[in-house]
C-alpha cells in the first residue's frame, strides 16, 4: 500500500524531488497509516465501495510528506 500511495502522492506533486524510492514508499506507508486513522476518526473509513475520501487523505498527506522531506534534504 505505500509503494501505491507512495507513487501517486509523487505524480500529483509538481517538479522534481531529490527523494529516493526507499523515502517515497517510507512517506506512503506512515500517510496510510496517517489516512486511514485520520478517516476512522472522521468516520468515513468503511463504506460499501472504494473509500475515496481515505484515498485522498493518504494521498494529500503523501504530498506533503515529500515536499517537506525535499525541503529539508534540500537544505543540506
Amino acid at each position: 500500500m505505500g509503494i501505491v500511495i507512495g507513487a501517486l502522492g509523487r505524480l500529483v506533486l509538481p517538479g522534481r524531488q531529490h527523494t529516493g524510492v526507499l523515502w517515497t514508499v517510507l512517506v506512503g506507508i506512515a500517510a496510510a497509516f496517517l489516512g486511514t486513522a485520520i478517516a476512522a476518526g472522521l468516520g468515513v473509513a468503511d463504506s460499501k465501495g472504494i473509500d475515496w475520501i481515505e484515498w485522498l487523505l493518504q494521498i494529500g498527506l503523501t504530498v506533503v510528506g515529500i515536499a517537506a522531506l525535499t525541503c529539508v534534504k534540500s537544505r543540506r
